[in-house]
């Protein structure tokens, strides 16, 4: 029997890579083990699709010991936060020691941007940078994705209540212009990626949407899905900050995103 393929992060919700990819090598008739953080209706969900699901933690080295044994490919993904240095410094001293050939990597876009002099005000920004820079030096056999943003992020999670309660959507990008990526288009990817890695090693693939726009383009596109006008509506970066905290998210992926917002207005 051929030896699982490792999806981490397979359980995430709103556009989920992870998720996605595990469902597109299924399809494939590949062996997939999916790794997810708590056993709930998500994991079992990808059983029922035909995954080996295992419950591990990105930064508990005796269960990514458990986790990757066995798997000699594997997808390395998770979300924005102020342990992802750590965890993928974790996950890849457990790769190492497993002999893993292939590590596909969910890196970011802005990274390509960035070098030991050049950075951002983002703390996860800087967090991806060294991530890779780790990766690079264990000498692992690593191929890094670089998307730009993703659609279901800012697009759909962020301007719903707006499209929904005044026909705007309401950003603190500016003039600037923006190519969001599907999710499901990086999981395809990423799939292809891991279905057969080895001509890809070394490699990095920056991946964008089909184009390169302003949000009132993107408003117009609200509107064509729709059937009614949607207009864009430019707002300060540092009130919609604010909004995001009295909401309850992160101090770190708040900063992340007061960021790329600054990023899409220069």
């Amino acid at each position: 029997m051929a030896n699982p393929i490792l999806v981490t992060g397979a359980a995430g919700r709103v556009g989920a890579v992870g998720r996605t990819v595990t469902a597109l090598l299924l399809k494939q008739g590949k062996a997939v083990r999916a790794m997810v953080r708590n056993e709930d209706e998500r994991a079992q969900a990808l059983r029922d699709m035909g995954a080996e699901v295992v419950v591990g933690d990105l930064l508990d080295l005796d269960s990514m010991h458990r986790v990757i044994a066995g798997c000699e490919t594997m997808y390395f993904g998770m979300s924005v936060s102020d342990a992802y240095l750590a965890a993928t410094v974790n996950t890849a001293a457990a790769a190492k020691h497993h002999g893993v050939k292939a590590f596909i990597n969910m890196s970011q876009m802005t990274v390509s941007q960035m070098s030991i002099t050049e950075t951002t005000a983002s703390p996860q920004h800087k967090l991806h940078w060294l991530a890779e820079q780790a990766l690079n030096w264990s000498g692992l056999p690593v191929v890094h994705v670089r998307p730009t943003v993703f659609l279901e992020g800012f697009f759909l999670i962020f301007t719903s209540d707006s499209v929904r309660k005044s026909n705007q959507i309401r950003l603190p990008f500016g003039e600037g212009k923006t190519s969001p990526v599907a999710a499901e288009d990086v999981a395809r990817v990423v799939a292809a990626l891991l279905a057969n890695p080895q001509p890809h090693i070394g490699k990095i693939y920056h991946l964008t949407g089909p184009q390169s726009e302003n949000m009132h383009f993107y408003a117009q596109e609200y509107s064509k899905a729709l059937g009614r006008t949607i207009t864009f509506q430019d707002i300060p970066v540092e009130p919609w900050r604010d909004g995001l905290l009295e909401r309850g998210l992160p101090v770190h992926l708040v900063n992340h995103l007061a960021t790329m917002a600054d990023l899409h207005r220069a």
